[in-house]
């Protein structure tokens, strides 16, 4: 009997278009930031119906450049999920700011705005909700809670850009949601910045890569924005090196940057799968159906939320619960399915069971909905290079192994 070919969880959608356009820009004697980023931006900010999108060499590296424009430093918190991956927490200890964890709501598996309120203080300076697996927060409600009188005037702002936003901050963790709708709109456009991820699992990567989309109030001069972000990203150089070369080379730097600019190698790769995109999503979601299908009727299944009237998710994961068993019989499930040739994740260790956050006095028992929802779920594989025949193949397989633990 022959072997089953190996199914791997999230193989990057790399195409022949996608090495095409790589080699063009390799061959055409400029690869680091240049024209075809500044294409790519344009071409997601039209994707998204954004004004503006700024890309970086990460998530992690965009978001802390938010964190630090908004002047986040030490005494401040910043509102996070407990559910999430550590890179959301991270960005906060790096400004000397505190992480405060809210605990999801169990049916959504997302942070609720009634959460959020519970926490907000005079110190909050950011809430930062994560769209878990590419599915959206409810973005008007937690934006009102922003606005409310309530917030605004317990803020304390303590810089002139604070002053002028005169409320915390709505930075969106939507590296998992690019592609995502909330209210008939792109996500992307809800929150006052929205960081999105383009590493190598992502739907839609870069190899690595990150990108910010800007919806601030209008009072704001985004001219003047995008220029700090772009030079903080070139170790706070006030011209890029195309800008040198193609103009006068002087240049100043007036703030201690960072490194952390998306090339135009990188920039290829995203422009070359966002022509594709709108149908890859399309693919995914027909997976994420096929799964849900398939698992519909079995006691133990709860599905992740796909649609509502007010969402659609970028079906980034298939975040499979299965009601009732530990940790340890999940982890067996994996296993054997490891055995039979289907790769599987879990998404994730709820940030207070990580050592560096039980240091700082946190406990799990605190979030129970989000240490549930670790202990009985499993991610399946949802990509491109899925057959039919192969989800067909992985339902049977799970539940096989779920029936038999």
């Amino acid at each position: 009997m022959a072997t089953p070919k190996p199914i791997g969880f999230a193989p990057p959608p790399i195409d022949g278009d996608t090495i095409a356009a790589v080699t063009r820009v390799l061959q055409s004697g400029w690869v680091t930031s240049g024209p075809e980023l500044a294409a790519f931006e344009e071409e997601l900010a039209s994707f998204l119906a954004v004004p503006h999108v700024a890309c970086f060499s990460s998530w992690t590296t965009a978001c802390e450049l938010a964190l630090r424009w908004f002047g986040v430093g030490p005494g401040d918190e910043v509102i996070i999920p407990a559910m999430t991956y550590a890179a959301t927490a991270n960005i906060v200890l790096h400004c000397g700011a505190t992480p405060v964890m809210v605990d999801i709501d169990p049916r959504q598996r997302v942070v609720s705005a009634d959460a959020i309120r519970a926490l907000i203080g005079p110190r909050t300076k950011v809430v930062m909700p994560v769209d878990l697996g590419g599915w959206p927060v409810d973005y008007d409600a937690i934006h009102a809670l922003l606005n409310s009188a309530t917030i605004r005037s317990q803020f304390q702002a303590e810089n002139d850009v604070q002053a002028q936003l005169g409320r915390p901050l709505f930075l969106s963790d939507a590296a998992h949601s690019f592609g995502a709708t909330y209210a008939g709109q792109p996500v992307g456009r809800q929150a006052d910045i929205t960081g999105f991820s383009f590493h190598a699992v992502k739907n839609l990567t870069t190899a690595e890569g990150g990108a910010l989309a800007f919806s601030l109030p209008d009072s704001f001069d985004m001219a003047a924005i995008l220029g700090w972000f772009k030079a903080m990203a070139l170790h706070g150089q006030s011209k890029s090196a195309l800008e040198k070369t193609t103009g006068s080379w002087h240049y100043d730097v007036v703030d201690a940057g960072y490194k952390c600019n998306m090339t135009d190698v990188q920039a290829a790769i995203g422009r070359a799968q966002l022509r594709k995109y709108p149908d890859q999503l399309l693919r995914r979601a027909a997976i994420a159906r096929a799964y849900d299908k398939g698992f519909h009727g079995c006691p133990w299944y709860e599905g992740p939320p796909l649609e509502d009237a007010l969402r659609t998710s970028s079906y980034h994961l298939f975040q499979l619960r299965i009601n009732g068993i530990s940790a340890e019989q999940r982890d067996r499930i994996m296993a054997n399915l490891k055995a039979r040739g289907i790769a599987t994740n879990v998404h994730f260790q709820p940030l207070p069971m990580l050592t560096l956050h039980r240091r700082r006095g946190e406990h799990v028992a605190d979030y129970p909905e989000s240490a549930r929802l670790f202990e009985e779920s499993l991610s399946l594989p949802i990509h491109l290079e899925l057959t039919d025949d192969d989800v067909t193949r992985i339902i049977q397989a799970v539940k096989e192994e779920v029936e038999t633990i």
